[in-house]
């Protein structure tokens, strides 16, 4: 049993609560537009960080996260990227690797908007944690926290940081 800490966009925005809301957890999971080096070496001396780029992340950010990131946890295939789009919007370039790689756990950021949201057609769940940092146009900071265990994707949890 896994348990993890996901957010995105932070846009560089350290936040004290990211330690506390991560501390039960064995991973954290950053969704892309990390904003900074120190963020990403902030967030990886808290738990083992997996993350990939986003679109505002600068060349040393491109160097060490890639695009698009396949793992597995348990018994659950992830496949994240920053921009993704939804389930019936997938943004184009990454439509064709979601359907051909079928992960049980599809998470994107990018839009700010928190969603999860179950795809039938992929039998797969997506996850957008919406935007853990203070710019862009939402109005409340957000992160998630779940568990996997075997195959089960359980005890999630939406966490409002406050507003930005």
């Amino acid at each position: 049993m896994r348990k993890i800490g996901l957010l995105s966009d932070t846009h560089a925005w350290w936040d004290d609560k990211y330690a506390e809301y991560f501390a039960e957890c064995d991973e954290i999971w950053h969704a892309g537009d990390i904003g900074s080096e120190e963020l990403a070496v902030k967030l990886a001396t808290l738990k083992p960080l997996r993350a990939v780029c986003g679109n505002i992340d600068g060349q040393s950010l491109r160097l060490q996260y890639p695009l698009v990131v396949h793992f597995q946890v348990e018994e659950v295939k992830v496949m994240m990227t920053h921009i993704g789009g939804y389930p019936g919007r997938y943004y184009p370039p990454i439509r064709k690797e979601l359907y051909d790689t079928r992960p049980n756990l599809f998470i994107a950021g990018h839009s700010h908007i928190l969603k999860v949201v179950y795809d039938r057609s992929l039998n797969c769940l997506h996850i957008n944690p919406g935007a853990a940092g203070k710019s862009g146009f939402h109005q409340v900071r957000t992160l998630i926290r779940f568990t996997i265990d075997g195959k089960q994707i359980k005890d999630l949890e939406v966490i409002e940081l406050g507003h930005r």
